[in-house]
């Protein structure tokens, strides 16, 4: 356009005012367009004036391009040519990109775009001139007008139609599509050749165009089987190689390029079939460009739980983090400090959890058995659940940790799932405060608790005995973020340890003896995953000594406390009458195991 205008003949100057018509240095640019490319014009279902930009005015996706023209100089520099010695003036096509694919000579380079774009390179006048093909003829040649010598003035030849391709396949880079390979075919249906010859280009471009482009040069191949050599007369000097001829002769004229001239004596010509049309083609079908979508995080949904031991392979003391985000960042990181400065790694997890909120009050629930009365109703970010046999159950399948208060977690196990509306679950069969979180049961657990679906996502966090019971700082988010981003999620969690506590006793009774002695008794239950199993003879022991206190209740007051070494205690009478005045019919009281860390 500047070309155009900075030309006196089109740009006159006023004899009113005397000045040009357009100042063109002032011009500025007009239409770069804030969207991005090529997401514009890419999307269209975001932007409607998308499908204009492809025939529109817009810079945005051209201003990064370079002319023809002056990629060929420049490569031409590379050889050690000066611009006083390069015509490229013709070249005016344009390259959206292009690759050096080898180390290779500016002259493979050269010769890789001129089989693209179409163009010769010719030596006249000490120069190199880079043309165009589909030039309009030069001269008119008739066989009365050649040089004579021996055999014929002309000769012409036609190639079999066997050693032509019937289809010639390019692959390209799409400029507009995150320069994904692409393959653009050119085909010719009614010929006797079979061939398809491929061949792949380091150069990025739009479809349409390397369409049209891969079109001529298949239709150049087969109009180019007719050859014609011929000698002409010292009128035609003028012509050089690139050139196009006009051959009148039995009666047709046909046109013919110049590839080859030798001056050995006479003026020899070597020439192919060249047809004007196949340079004015339409460019190919539009092919609308497949972009992924970019990829937006967000903080993400965490929650760091101290549960019990979930298997046999997690140390007992290690608790667990789950991580939900959407879209996932392919891996999260866990950062800690006992600061708010100086994080460490300490965890990379590879998959996002299932992870939901209540729907609805989740009720208290009876243990040790079936709790058919219950539903857990859950809405799940993403994943889905499905019903399980009893024995699948028992072998540890659609365990959840519900949220029934903050930092106090009841695993819950389901037997029935139902999907009752979108992304919504309703779970029945329950078995409920499994691995002995019975005293998390929530009364209720409140609508908008978190869930954890309890899987391979879930992970247990790899700190040592000595961290529990500090109040760490934590950073959760991408891999690929710093502990310091604002994408991360910052968290305070204490781990406690809770894999360490042994369970609650069971089945707790008491028995009044003759001399007004109570008897009480309870079984021991363990930790350990093995004490579920139902051939050992003996439930497993996990603590270093057997211990436990028994507190003697009444209302919320402890009355006493009773230390044994066995599942048994005797209150006596003399206990009770120093406690409540004299012997009881009933009794409250609060049993548990004492480990490592203190009471169960």
């Amino acid at each position: 356009t500047l070309s155009y205008w900075s030309d006196a003949a089109n740009n006159p100057t006023s004899s009113v005012y005397g000045a040009p018509m357009i100042e063109t240095n002032e011009a500025a640019l007009w239409t770069w367009d804030a969207r991005p490319y090529p997401d514009f014009p890419a999307r269209e279902d975001v932007w409607s004036d998308a499908a204009n930009w492809r025939l529109g005015h817009w810079m945005g996706g051209r201003l990064g391009q370079v002319s023809l023209g002056a990629l060929v100089r420049d490569l031409c520099r590379a050889g050690g040519l000066p611009d006083a010695l390069v015509d490229v003036s013709e070249l005016s096509d344009i390259v959206p990109g292009f690759t050096v694919a080898a180390l290779e000579s500016p002259r493979a380079s050269i010769s890789v775009l001129a089989r693209h774009f179409g163009f010769d390179a010719v030596e006249s006048g000490g120069r190199i001139l880079f043309r165009t093909r589909g030039r309009a003829p030069s001269a008119t040649i008739r066989p009365d007008g050649l040089v004579g010598g021996k055999g014929e003035v002309m000769e012409l030849v036609r190639g079999q139609e066997t050693e032509l391709p019937q289809a010639l396949k390019w692959q390209v880079v799409r400029a507009d599509e995150e320069y994904d390979a692409a393959t653009v075919e050119a085909r010719r249906t009614t010929v006797a050749a079979d061939g398809v010859t491929a061949e792949r280009f380091p150069l990025a471009a739009s479809l349409e165009e390397a369409d049209r482009r891969c079109r001529r040069a298949l239709l150049e191949a087969w109009a180019g089987r007719e050859t014609m050599t011929a000698r002409l007369p010292p009128s035609m000097l003028r012509l050089d190689p690139g050139d196009v001829v006009s051959l009148d002769h039995d009666g047709r004229i046909c046109e013919y390029r110049i590839t080859r001239i030798s001056d050995a004596g006479q003026r020899a010509i070597e020439a192919v079939r060249s047809d004007p049309d196949i340079y004015d083609m339409p460019p190919g079908n539009a092919r609308s460009p497949r972009l992924s979508a970019p990829a937006v995080f967000g903080p993400a949904d965490v929650a760091l739980m101290d549960l019990p031991q979930l298997g046999d392979a997690v140390p007992a003391h290690r608790p667990y983090a789950a991580v939900f985000a959407n879209p996932w960042y392919g891996n999260a990181a866990v950062w800690r400090s006992t600061g708010s400065s100086g994080f460490t790694l300490l965890d990379a997890i590879g998959q996002p959890a299932r992870m939901g909120r209540l729907a609805a009050d989740f009720p208290a629930g009876p243990t040790d058995r079936w709790d058919d009365g219950s539903r857990l109703l859950i809405d799940l970010s993403s994943g889905t659940l499905a019903s399980v046999t009893d024995e699948e159950l028992f072998a540890g399948a659609n365990a959840l940790a519900v949220e029934s208060a903050p930092g106090v977690w009841e695993i819950v196990q389901a037997g029935a799932a139902a999907l009752v509306a979108s992304g919504r679950y309703q779970l029945t069969h329950l078995l409920r405060g499994q691995r002995g979180t019975e005293d998390a049961i929530g009364n209720p657990a409140p609508t908008g608790a978190r869930v954890v679906v309890l899987d391979a996502a879930t992970v247990p966090l790899s700190i040592a005995e000595a961290d529990l019971g500090l109040p760490w700082n934590w950073r959760v988010g991408p891999g690929n973020a710093a502990p310091s981003d604002a994408i991360m999620q910052a968290l305070t969690f204490t781990p406690n340890g809770r894999g360490l506590r042994p369970f609650a006793p069971a089945q707790a009774r008491m028995r009044r003896l003759a001399n007004g002695d109570l008897d009480l008794r309870w079984l021991r239950r363990d930790r350990a995953l093995a004490a579920d199993s139902w051939v050992l003879t003996d439930v497993p022991m996990s603590e270093a000594s057997e211990s436990y206190e028994i507190e003697i209740l009444s209302g919320a007051t402890v009355k006493r406390t009773l230390t044994v070494a066995a599942p048994t205690a005797l209150y006596t009478a003399a206990m009770q009458t120093a406690d409540f005045g004299g012997p009881v019919a009933s009794l409250d009281v609060r049993i548990t195991q004492i480990g490592a860390l203190g009471r169960g």
